[in-house]
């Protein structure tokens, strides 16, 4: 007793999301409510060593963080995952292969501004794993006067650069927006932040 026809869970992806390296997957058809799952990954230099994650042994949710899980970002890793409840086990199914070096996808900065009497400091704050603050994060930064088309753009700042912008000769309602950017292969950038806008110089 005790053993039931446990089937495998589906649409298994690993995805790159914000910075992070993450396996989802949906339960199998007829899971039951209290299946839990668990997820080990392969790396394409010691391909049939599954490693496990343990963080993510009988866990509930339907997805699992591997970023900082991986021995090394800049090698393609794979992830398996399969069900478990009492003592019955589904088979395990494979993700595809990635790896976060090239496919890391970014967010875009969130940023802070600090008005003083004749400058602005603007600094970018990104939502990063821990275990990659290290890589060489930039942003590029974008301001425009509110309602017109002409940016001025601020490229190329490391992560924790503030940029300082002298503000003497700004009057009126002015938009800051940044995107995070990460060379790999090639340039990646995310998409821009949502405008923060600040009036500058506004007198009464």
């Amino acid at each position: 007793p005790g053993h039931v026809q446990l089937l495998p869970p589906q649409n298994v992806t690993l995805l790159s999301k914000d910075f992070a390296m993450i396996l989802t997957w949906a339960p199998g058809e007829g899971s039951p409510p209290d299946v839990t799952y668990t997820v080990r990954y392969e790396s394409q230099d010691r391909l049939d060593k599954w490693r496990k994650v343990p963080h993510c042994r009988n866990i509930p949710s339907s997805f699992c963080n591997l970023t900082c899980a991986l021995s090394n970002l800049y090698v393609k890793v794979r992830a398996r995952v399969k069900a478990v409840w009492g003592r019955s086990q589904s088979p395990w199914v494979k993700s595809q292969f990635k790896d976060y070096y090239s496919d890391v996808e970014l967010a875009p900065p969130v940023l802070t501004l600090k008005v003083r009497d004749n400058s602005i400091h603007v600094s970018a704050s990104f939502p990063l794993p821990t275990c990659v603050e290290n890589l060489t994060w930039k942003y590029d930064l974008n301001l425009w006067e509110a309602g017109s088309e002409d940016k001025k753009k601020y490229e190329g700042h490391f992560r924790k650069d503030t940029v300082t912008i002298n503000t003497t000769a700004l009057r009126g309602n002015y938009c800051f927006s940044a995107r995070a950017l990460y060379e790999s292969i090639h340039l990646k950038y995310s998409e821009f932040s949502q405008p923060v806008c600040v009036l500058l110089n506004h007198k009464g």
